[in-house]
């Protein structure tokens, strides 16, 4: 009977001991089976030292149990009290692993595995292995000699005789022995097929890499060669069927469990290709169909088992083909765009307890390093190491990683692999989740030493080290640029010039020389300027790197440097503002226009930030408006007066222009704009808005600097063309009609006089040389087009309309819009065009005809001599003109009786079309994506040239910069064409329908 207060007195024991259920302990501690050590203090010492006391407790029980007799029983127990060594090993391993205390349970002899601790036996290689899985001669029997080995391994890890290194090393090593030990099994089961082959198997992965979890899927290639006087096709035939009788011997399920999926999917062509291949197959696959992963997955590569000759002459044979995957067009693109489709397929659910694969995880890492090998080692045969760990030391040791940045990103990878491996080893189950409750979070956390308050502190070091990865792995790339054109302290590497314009040829930057130049021009000197873009540069240079022309990107860099680098408020912009750094990068390589407009006047360049400069919304018409008003009424004369106005608009330009690449680039937090009709709008409206508003203030100008207050006639500007329809592009001149109206008792031909006068001071201030660019006036839709007067009075317009209108020219109204001057006037100007533009019962079809005759003579005479037709943005098939004229068309047909259709914008009349059922709901969506696409195109041109054009460019880099503005990252020039064609292909065979009634 327990004496009264003994209870109390054990049950605090257990509690002081990291007992979480002190209770059952307890019982536990009284059962029978314990009975001639349960008053050792020993033992509870030892338990206390677990990562569980409470799992370690009930495993030792569950084993004691499992003993064969009282002697066996009381061995084991002797032994674990006089022998600290089997102690610490045996109730470590229980104390982490469920798995292997039902093994032991299973197989209660085996924990004499634990007893030998001699020197030789503290690191196994792959021949101790292979004597343990010896006598293995079927599937169950090396599952059980697997686990044998398998918890000897534990024991050193659980017991810190073994690094995390060397853990992940012997866990290779007892891969390939098992591989090997599988492959033999395999053979004597099929003596006939391993007599017509040579098959060796190659590892790949963390086994290729020597860095093997405790339950991972075991990557391999198979090749295979015929062997002398064997039929090659028939060698071959006979390797796969020993390659799939080996991977079912480790996957497969048996009474003794499995152990670890055998995956050929790396090999080439993936599952759809054959399993095994021979060398020269192997060969030609990865000369002509390779993509840039698979050269990276090579980097592993280690024959382990079969023939290690072939083995050998498979490694050497494609190492050349890895150590020149660097020089690939798009490389660096391509494995970025790899982990960045890792981290997408993440479940959301999941994403932030991702151990591996999501951000700031193993796998950031470990493609950082296999980048940098990739890059530098095939002119450094000291980084071809497929360990992750051995490879970043020697990275560093060459000057091509910073010291101090390896050092750090080698203790969160211990860290982090270390985690991993402890929640594998609980269950034995392939997992890279973190998990949530908190009795599995403090076993992991007492695992890798962290007694107090294992939770808080598992979670805290977790996250920190999580955060250093995510801070690290893509500077990682950038920062020893730096550091070879800056001042290093001694001792400390640096990356050679030849390794440094290797990095930036690999990155895209065709100018390496330029490129370094640059960066030495930034990153020199002692100032708070060179220090903060000492800091901020290597994630630059990624950001440049992500664009079609980096070399752009860094040269306009240095150049707002250069102009603003000595004004506080610019430094602590890019320093604290969150988005302006990464908007600034976008903006700077992704054309020449954005960067044209700001080098104007880089104080813009606030605009880019999250606080006081405005952002990046477009301003309303209003405020515009307002703004330009209040400087032409500052101005002394009529010059100064619209230099202020064209700065506006040079500035809010800049900002509509930088709004479109940073929605169409997306950033790190927020992804790319996916409705391209929103940012068409957004820039049509915008750069609309802006003209409407710079024409008013022009306009008050004028009439200021000639005429006082008052102008002898009232005058009004009509928008015409895309500007009237809301949608103008960077490049659009302002297409317009003047009209005007004598004030009372003002002659006509005074009144006209003062309307000219107007109109060419007007074009003459928009256009005049200066620092901001040009607004181009076209008053070519007037009546008579050139040959007619620039300015008409209404009545003027009126009469011309009765009489002399055609049909091209109600067409042409359709887009008719008041937007500067005496708004009185401009609205009766509207009414006197609605019903030629809208006419009563529609049109006649003679007139349906002439329209037809335009448009098919404008197709034949317009269209640019050597365009391609299928190209051009414009006049080409399924083009803006084709959509344009498809919609106009049943706008004056059908906007008498239908109110929708009464409006300057194409998309909003397409809409309107397809709600009264004039168009499919189908073919609506097939013309309106065309025009967006079409209109995008156009946009780009201008944002990548500086200049507009109809055409995409001819040039590649241009071209590869307008698909990364489309959307189409590097590499994928081909598919934006072949979309646009298949786009506006379908586009045209509406408009032939609706348009030619084909």
């Amino acid at each position: 009977m327990t004496a009264p207060g003994r209870r109390s007195t054990t049950f605090s024991r257990l509690l002081r001991h990291g007992f979480t259920d002190p209770s059952a302990a307890e019982r536990l501690l009284e059962s029978a089976e314990l009975a001639p050590v349960r008053t050792d203090p020993v033992l509870l010492d030892a338990l206390g030292a677990t990562a569980d006391p409470d799992l370690a407790l009930s495993g030792l029980v569950r084993l004691v149990e499992a003993q064969d007799g009282h002697t066996a029983q009381r061995e084991l127990l002797d032994t674990l009290i006089a022998a600290k060594p089997l102690r610490d090993r045996l109730l470590g391993v229980l104390g982490a692993s469920a798995a292997l205390a039902d093994h032991l349970a299973r197989h209660p002899s085996d924990w004499q595995e634990l007893v030998t601790y001699e020197p030789q036996d503290l690191h196994p290689g792959v021949t101790e292995f292979e004597r343990g899985l010896a006598a293995a001669a079927d599937p169950v029997s090396l599952r059980v000699a697997y686990r044998r080995c398998l918890l000897s391994i534990a024991a050193r890890d659980v017991c810190g005789t073994t690094d995390l290194a060397q853990t992940a090393a012997e866990l290779a090593d007892l891969a390939t022995a098992t591989l090997r030990a599988a492959l033999a099994i395999a053979r004597g089961a099929a003596p006939d097929d391993a007599a017509q082959c040579r098959l060796a198997v190659i590892a790949m992965g963390k086994c290729g890499g020597h860095e093997l979890n405790y339950v991972s899927d075991v990557d391999v290639i198979f090749v295979a060669e015929a062997v002398e006087g064997a039929d090659e096709r028939k060698a071959v035939q006979a390797a796969s069927r020993l390659a799939s009788h080996l991977m079912r011997i480790c996957s497969e399920t048996t009474v003794e469990g499995s152990i670890w999926p055998v995956d050929a999917n790396l090999r080439p062509e993936g599952r759809n290709g054959p399993l095994v291949r021979t060398l020269s197959s192997h060969l030609a696959y990865y000369q002509r169909w390779a993509k840039t992963w698979e050269f990276q997955a090579l980097l592993k590569a280690r024959p382990v088992a079969g023939d290690l000759e072939l083995g050998e002459e498979y490694v050497a044979t494609l190492a050349p083909l890895v150590w020149h995957a660097a020089e690939r067009e798009n490389f660096v693109a391509d494995v970025q765009k790899m982990r960045r489709r890792v981290v997408e397929n993440i479940p959301a659910a999941e994403i932030e307890r991702e151990l591996k694969l999501g951000p700031g995880g193993l796998r950031d890492v470990e493609f950082a390093v296999q980048l940098l090998q990739l890059v530098h080692g095939r002119a450094d045969t000291s980084l071809r190491s497929g360990t992750t760990l051995d490879a970043l030391k020697a990275l560093a040791a060459g000057g091509y990683v910073g010291r101090a940045d390896a050092v750090q990103l080698d203790e969160a990878y211990r860290f982090l692999r270390s985690m991993e491996h402890r929640i594998q080893l609980y269950r034995l189950r392939r997992t890279h989740l973190v998990p949530e409750g908190d009795a599995d979070l403090r076993r992991i956390g007492r695992s890798l030493g962290l007694r107090s308050d294992p939770v808080a502190a598992l979670n805290r070091e977790w996250k920190r080290h999580a955060a250093v990865v995510r801070r690290l792995h893509e500077k990682l790339f950038y920062r020893p640029l730096l550091d070879a054109v800056a001042q290093l302290a001694p001792g400390e590497s640096r990356l050679s010039a030849d390794a440094a314009r290797e990095r930036l040829v690999a990155l895209g930057y065709a100018d390496p020389a330029a490129a370094l130049r640059h960066l030495e021009a930034l990153a020199s000197g002692v100032t708070r300027k060179a220090a903060i873009q000492r800091t901020l540069l290597p994630v630059l240079l990624g950001w440049f790197a992500d664009s079609a022309d980096p070399d752009a990107g860094l040269l306009n860099f240095r150049k707002v440097s250069d102009a603003l680098g000595k004004t506080p408020w610019y430094l602590r912009l890019l320093r604290d503002e969150g988005a302006a750094a990464e908007n600034l990068a976008r903006v700077l390589s992704a054309g020449r226009l954005a960067p044209d407009l700001l080098m104007r006047a880089p104080e813009a360049v606030a605009l880019l930030g999250d606080g006081d400069g405005g952002g990046l919304e477009p301003r309303p018409r209003a405020h515009l408006e307002q703004e330009i008003l209040a400087g032409v009424g500052r101005a002394a004369g009529g010059e100064q007066a619209v230099t202020a106005a064209r700065g506006v608009r040079r500035r809010e330009l800049f900002r509509t222009a930088a709004a479109d690449i940073v929605a169409s680039y997306g950033t790190e937090e927020t992804p790319a704009v996916a409705d391209q009709g929103a940012l068409v709008d957004l820039v049509g409206g915008a750069v609309s808005d802006l003209t409407a508003a710079t024409l008013a203030g022009t306009l008050r100008a004028v009439v200021r600097d000639g005429w006082g207050e008052t102008l002898p006639t009232r005058f009004a500007v009509i928008g015409m063309g895309r500007f009237g329809g809301h949608e103008l592009g960077y490049g659009s001149d302002a297409d317009v009609l003047f009209v005007h109206e004598p004030r009372e008792g003002v002659a006509e031909r005074e009144a006209s006089q003062a309307a000219n006068a107007v109109v060419s001071e007007m074009r003459r201030l928009l256009q005049i040389p200066s620092a901001d660019p040009p607004l181009l006036i076209d008053a070519d839709l007037r009546p008579e087009g050139k040959s007619g007067p620039l300015v008409r009075t209404l009545k003027s317009y009126e009469a011309y309309y009765r009489r002399w209108s055609l049909v091209w020219e109600s067409q042409a109204l359709l887009r008719a819009e008041f937007v500067a001057g005496d708004a009185d006037l401009g609205g009766r100007f509207i009414e006197l065009v609605d019903p030629l533009r809208y006419p009563a019962e529609g049109l006649g079809e003679d007139a349906v005809r002439e329209i037809r005759r335009l448009k098919a003579r404008m197709e034949t005479e317009r269209m640019p001599r050597g365009a391609d037709p299928t190209l051009h943005t414009k006049l080409g098939r399924g083009g803006l003109s084709d959509v344009e004229w498809t919609v106009q068309l049943l706008q004056l047909r059908h906007g008498w009786v239908e109110p929708g259709l009464r409006t300057t914008r194409t998309r909003e009349a397409l809409a309107a079309a397809c709600a009264a059922e004039l168009i499919s709901t189908e073919d609506a969506a097939t013309l309106d994506e065309a025009w967006v696409l079409a209109t995008r195109v156009r946009n780009a041109v201008m944002l990548v040239r500086g200049r507009a054009g109809d055409t995409f460019p001819s040039g590649a880099r241009e071209l590869a910069a307008v698909g990364r503005y489309l959307g189409y990252g590097p590499g994928h020039v081909g598919e934006l064409l072949d979309d646009y064609r298949r786009t506006t292909r379908r586009a045209r065979a509406v408009v032939e329908e609706l348009f030619y009634g084909a």
